[in-house]
């Protein structure tokens, strides 16, 4: 296999907590993911060259040892011993560091397992495990610790990135020095998936970094609003932030809203999609 097409899926937190602190400065977390049907394009292409070339439409993103998707690649080369270089060609608009481990054991066709993949996946970033395993699960540990749930029952899911940038290290350094009062609950989200009650779900979202990340951009809190005034039985921000995503009933009030956004300026991109069963 000389080249490789992928989709490298976007991804949701249906509900987000933290539980502790290690001595180390990562974070234990009990989170209910959830894989979207928006993608990003990658196309890998073996290179008789030592090198790995790396094409973005995103100007500022960086190409070399500081991309994830560089730092991917050179894992697998190093670990399996792969002669000969890569060119990926990346449209990009969420993170694929998963996708081209993915796609590099596919290319070289090296039958690696999809377990033994997660555990490489960890040394780039806690969440590529779970993008490699895709669908709904439950992440606990730093976020590598996963267990598979039910399928998330299908539903029409609005997307609404602000143009903000946050620093994760910053929020959860913040989340260390907050009294948290209130956390999601993980366990009811988990029995709502079970009963595939899709309002159910949206009822008990929850993401304590919220309680940090909005006061710090309160555009964030406007979108949601927004969203909930428009239709959505909920929504609430994705991970440290600043993305949004509601869950609508229907995909007429979803595109009603998706315009709203669009026309009120507050979001710069904003995208209609919905759950992935892979």
């Amino acid at each position: 296999m000389e080249s490789i097409r992928l989709k490298a899926r976007a991804k949701i937190n249906l509900g987000l907590d933290v539980i502790g602190r290690r001595e180390n400065g990562y974070h234990d977390v009990r989170m209910v993911m959830q894989t979207v049907g928006l993608y990003d394009r990658i196309i890998m292409t073996r290179i008789p060259e030592e090198e790995i070339r790396i094409k973005t439409n995103i100007g500022f993103l960086p190409v070399n040892e500081n991309n994830l998707v560089y730092k991917a690649i050179m894992l697998m080369k190093n670990k399996y011993k792969l002669d000969g270089g890569i060119e990926v060609d990346l449209n990009k608009f969420i993170p694929v560091a998963a996708c081209a481990l993915f796609g590099m054991n596919r290319l070289f066709e090296l039958n690696v397992p999809m377990r033994e993949l997660m555990k490489l996946g960890v040394e780039i970033g806690a969440d590529v495990p779970y993008c490699l395993m895709r669908g709904t699960a439950l992440a606990e540990g730093i976020g590598e610790k996963l267990t598979r749930l039910p399928d998330m029952p299908f539903c029409h899911i609005l997307i609404a990135k602000p143009p903000v940038n946050v620093s994760t290290k910053l929020v959860y350094e913040k989340l260390d020095n907050t009294d948290v009062k209130l956390h999601p609950d993980i366990d009811g989200i988990i029995e709502a998936i079970k009963l595939k009650d899709v309002a159910l779900v949206a009822s008990r979202m929850g993401n304590v970094l919220e309680s940090v990340t909005v006061p710090l951009y309160p555009v964030i809190d406007s979108i949601k609003k927004d969203m909930i005034e428009h239709g959505a039985m909920n929504a609430m921000m994705s991970g440290s932030g600043p993305t949004v995503f509601g869950i609508f009933p229907d995909e007429q009030s979803m595109t009603a809203c998706q315009q709203f956004l669009r026309q009120k300026g507050e979001a710069r991109q904003v995208y209609t999609t919905e759950t992935f069963t892979p």
